[in-house]
């Protein structure tokens, strides 16, 4: 975790059945949410509350759609790239290859890749619908079992 975190930002905690999700925020945005416990200033802020509970709809399977304000910092091609992985539907998967063709840079596949390693706010940014562009899996930060998990909870919520 970056220097820029270790003390400026709130923390809640949602027990899933993925295991801990930590959700953080600095100020009324979401900048956080990952899979295991970070540490962090624990509090029960508004913004915190709202991500929690909409969280909690995700897992239940009555959110299709977060409509929480995200504060990401991340370089111009990352925040491209993490604008593309909001439009994919829930219960689809796009390919590295396709984001890399929407953000019009269609040779960027393995850059896409980085930048889909690089987002702050799993779940919500859902980088667990990208795909290898032959249909496997590929990398995802809380393992490819929970992307796995992810991914057929949302087929069977459709």
């Amino acid at each position: 975790m970056s220097e820029r975190y270790q003390n400026s930002y709130s923390v809640a905690y949602l027990e899933s059945s993925y295991g801990m999700i930590s959700i953080h925020s600095e100020k009324e945005l979401i900048t956080g949410v990952s899979f295991g416990y970070l540490p962090g200033k624990e509090e029960e802020t508004p913004i915190l509350k709202e991500a929690k509970k909409q969280l909690q709809e995700y897992f239940d399977g009555t959110r299709k759609v977060f409509t929480l304000p995200l504060g990401t910092q991340g370089t111009a091609f990352q925040e491209s790239v993490w604008y593309q992985l909001q439009q994919i539907p829930y219960g689809e998967t796009r390919s590295y290859a396709d984001i890399a063709f929407l953000i019009d840079n269609p040779k960027a596949f393995r850059a896409v890749g980085m930048a889909n390693n690089r987002n702050p706010i799993g779940i919500i940014i859902p980088c667990h619908r990208v795909i290898g562009k032959n249909g496997t899996l590929v990398g995802y930060a809380g393992g490819l079992h929970n992307k796995q998990g992810l991914l057929d909870f949302e087929r069977l919520h459709r």
